[in-house]
């Protein structure tokens, strides 16, 4: 969906902005059942099944007979801008024809937040009846009630805080330097090259290690060896095998490989980077203590070692009123806001999405 030109918080343009997206259900005709999920940070547009029977990453949430119910609501699922599912991205066309690449500008989640918003006017859509994400989707949920919340009647924020913090930007810094990096990276004009594969390999793994947790990933693995491999072995250190959590995260770097864009994956990074609610808007509380008019929803994983639960309860005593944290209790960590949801099917039912 084209929505026009977009100047940037940080100073950038973009001339012609397209967003990709996905929908569920059927818009109501006073446009009142409309719900905005937005996908974490190398999440695709397709939250659930629809058209087709591929799974989606929120099956457990969204369908028919689902929390969000999409026999009542209708679902709009959009790719956030920079990202490679659809919306304009580095390895979109610029003026010029070839890929943005390098050029292309900073962004941030607010910048999102207003590309979605002209989404929404152009589906008829004037107030959501909720906004919902988890992670880097929390975030950009949580600045859509900053940024509008006349339009957004409710917000839940799962997995996520306020802004980034220190070892989040910490964290994140690593990753990108790993694609930036790889020889193949090129300054991110690598297009009809070979790709930096290598580089967003690594990046995914140092992601992944903070996805789950350290007490899952020893259950799972401990220091078995990978079938066949022997992991105490060779003469030199890369002759040796591997370790069980070697080879998954071998696995998990190959499958993001094959489906991200590399440059989509720093823009992203950066963006979420930048996250910070109160950034010229005072304090937390100037910030978000005027919110009257959004309902809000707020969820933390009880092992998450990438957004603490503490962080989901610093937010939640800066809302407007008195505000509950549920908690998904999982011992799988972060990602525990997408295998786990259902944890979260009555609260949010009730607070939410009423079936009756």
């Amino acid at each position: 969906m084209p929505v026009g030109a977009l100047q940037l918080e940080a100073g950038g343009y973009l001339p012609e902005v397209v967003l990709g997206y996905e929908t569920w259900g059927t818009l109501n005709a006073d446009a009142s059942n409309a719900v905005l999920i937005e996908h974490a940070l190398t999440g695709s547009t397709h939250v659930a099944r629809g058209a087709s029977d591929e799974d989606g990453w929120w099956d457990d949430l969204v369908g028919p007979g689902a929390t969000i119910d999409t026999e009542r609501y209708f679902v709009v699922a959009a790719n956030m801008v920079g990202g490679c599912y659809g919306s304009t991205g580095p390895a979109s066309p610029a003026p010029d024809g070839s890929p943005w690449g390098s050029r292309f500008p900073f962004v941030t989640i607010r910048d999102s937040v207003r590309a979605e918003a002209r989404l929404a006017d152009a589906l008829g859509i004037r107030r959501w009846h909720a906004v919902l994400g988890g992670s880097m989707g929390g975030a950009r949920a949580l600045e859509w009630a900053a940024t509008f919340p006349e339009r957004t009647a409710r917000c839940a924020v799962m997995a996520c805080g306020a802004a980034s913090t220190a070892e989040q930007i910490a964290f994140a810094q690593a990753q990108v330097a790993a694609i930036r990096l790889d020889p193949h990276f090129a300054g991110g004009d690598y297009y009809g090259g070979p790709a930096p594969e290598a580089g967003l390999g690594i990046a995914r793994r140092i992601a992944h290690i903070n996805y789950r947790s350290e007490p899952e990933l020893e259950y799972r693995f401990g220091r078995s060896a990978q079938a066949e491999e022997q992991p105490f072995g060779g003469i030199t250190p890369s002759a040796r095998g591997r370790y069980a959590v070697e080879s998954y995260l071998d696995y998990q770097a190959e499958k993001l490989v094959s489906r991200f864009d590399a440059n989509s994956y720093i823009l992203l990074t950066e963006a979420l980077v930048s996250h910070d609610i109160s950034r010229g808007r005072g304090s937390l509380e100037q910030s978000l203590g005027g919110l009257e008019e959004t309902e809000f929803f707020i969820a933390a994983v009880d092992s998450d070692r990438l957004y603490f639960p503490e962080q989901s309860r610093q937010l939640a005593e800066a809302l407007p009123g008195s505000v509950k944290v549920h908690t998904i209790e999982t011992p799988l960590g972060h990602d525990g806001f997408l295998t786990d949801v259902h944890q979260l099917h009555d609260d949010l039912t009730q607070a939410f999405f009423p079936h009756a």
